[in-house]
């Protein structure tokens, strides 16, 4: 356990290195700056803006003036947002993050859990092939589109929810259910290809032969052995849900870190587009190494060490 720790943090470490210089390499690559704008301040104002940030400097200082500050757990200051640092740009749009996350996830999981299920348990039927178009729909369709159509049908047709915003349970809704939609097709594929497949076993017929009933089957045999390939998704899916929500932000005009970064990649703020990158890489490899942890307590088969 120990020695498979120690190796994923190394490689993780060298991960957040390399998307560190890929990040910076390509910032520093796009014409103009974070002080580029049509108005053009005075030379000595320019040459005075850019001494403070230190982007006066040739680029191979600069890298490595980052790369030992983050390296001492500083992400710097907002270019733009002059009085706030990197942290705590993060720390006051984290929660709001979070928040949509987890609703999404909650949503995805009922949702898709409870589809997958239903469908497994009732194969061939009628509300089996509605699940099964609706998977493939939800996961063909990208969460932007899904949250412009929502807000065109919910928003301004029918005049449910609030179109923007953020601090109250409706305001929540909408953003969460654009967001955990895709992730629940993709669970509700998963149950019920994994329960299809655990109510073949053999353990299912014998039970089946003693009398048990379809439910009793399913809840109480079938789904245990089929959690598998669902807890391996379930980890990209908690990243890729905190990730995702960069655009879902935008759409919603939420207050969060996802909306941050969308603001940091337009106005070209070099340290706040850094510190979410590395935010969002660092979430990334966590999950990966959570999924490898979780999946080795459920089955006594997966050898860490390898």
């Amino acid at each position: 356990m120990l020695r498979f720790l120690a190796r994923r943090m190394l490689l993780l470490a060298a991960t957040l290195w390399i998307v560190f210089t890929i990040t910076f390499v390509l910032m520093r690559s796009v014409p103009g700056g974070p002080f580029s704008s049509e108005r053009r301040p005075p030379p000595e104002i320019r040459e005075a803006i850019e001494r403070r940030y230190r982007l006066d400097r040739p680029l191979v200082e600069q890298y490595f003036g980052e790369l030992g500050r983050l390296m001492r757990g500083d992400l710097g200051m907002s270019f733009r947002l002059a009085d706030y640092s990197v942290a705590e740009v993060i720390a006051e749009g984290w929660r709001a993050t979070a928040t949509l996350g987890l609703v999404a996830l909650a949503f995805a999981i009922f949702v898709g859990g409870g589809a997958g299920i239903v469908s497994a348990a009732r194969p061939g039927g009628v509300v089996d092939g509605v699940v099964r178009t609706l998977s493939m729909v939800g996961i063909s369709l990208p969460s932007f589109a899904l949250a412009g159509l929502a807000v065109l049908v919910v928003v301004y047709w029918m005049r449910l929810l609030p179109a923007a915003g953020w601090g109250t349970l409706p305001h929540v809704i909408l953003p969460a259910g654009c967001l955990g939609c895709v992730y629940a097709a993709e669970i509700a594929r998963l149950v019920r290809s994994g329960l299809m497949e655990s109510l073949q076993s053999d353990w299912v017929r014998t039970a089946r032969a003693k009398g048990a009933g379809r439910w009793r089957i399913v809840a109480g045999h079938a789904l245990r052995g089929s959690v598998g390939p669902l807890v391996a998704f379930l980890g990209p899916a908690v990243a890729g849900i905190l990730t995702g929500s960069v655009v879902v932000e935008k759409v919603f005009a939420i207050p969060g870190i996802g909306y941050h970064f969308v603001e940091a990649a337009t106005t070209r703020d070099y340290t706040l587009a850094m510190g979410l990158v590395l935010l969002y890489t660092l979430l990334l490899g966590l999950a990966g190494i959570a999924v490898d942890l979780i999946q080795a307590a459920l089955d006594p088969r997966v050898d860490l060490e390898r």
